[in-house]
């Protein structure tokens, strides 16, 4: 049970910080399109994009000193690289993230955030499926 109240409430303050960022910026809080704001040097430092992102990498480690949560990986650093560049790549790709397309696009019923979503949704079920039952097949 505790898992769904974090994960209600973690999906809950992701609702809000995207809505908030929304009104009080203007700006939709996609993570690629503020990654862009703060890698251009002439907006670096002028956009708030920055503090969001701060925000985005303290709050775990502040997470942390409170609650210890278990996590495993399983992949070498290899693969996360490269897992990294891929999902790099189908960003540029996509024009967007998945948090881009599936929290603000959805929120604004974009029709191209909709498509997306459900084609990043529709290819990670067959990716857990390879993976889980036919991984042995080949």
């Amino acid at each position: 049970m505790g898992d769904y109240i974090s994960a209600f409430l973690g999906g809950l303050l992701l609702g809000i910080s995207v809505v908030g960022y929304l009104y009080v910026n203007g700006r939709i809080a996609g993570i690629s399109g503020m990654l862009g704001q703060v890698m251009n040097k002439e907006t670096r430092f002028k956009t708030p994009a920055i503090w969001f992102m701060v925000g985005l990498l303290v709050t775990p480690f502040i997470y942390g000193l409170f609650v210890q949560p278990e996590i495993e990986l399983k992949a070498s650093p290899l693969m996360m690289i490269i897992a990294g560049l891929l999902v790099g790549f189908g960003t540029r790709l996509g024009s967007g993230c998945t948090s881009g397309h599936g929290i603000c696009g959805i929120s604004r019923l974009s029709r191209r955030s909709m498509v997306a979503t459900a084609s990043f949704m529709f290819m990670g079920f067959i990716t857990v499926y390879v993976i889980r039952h036919l991984t042995g097949a080949f």
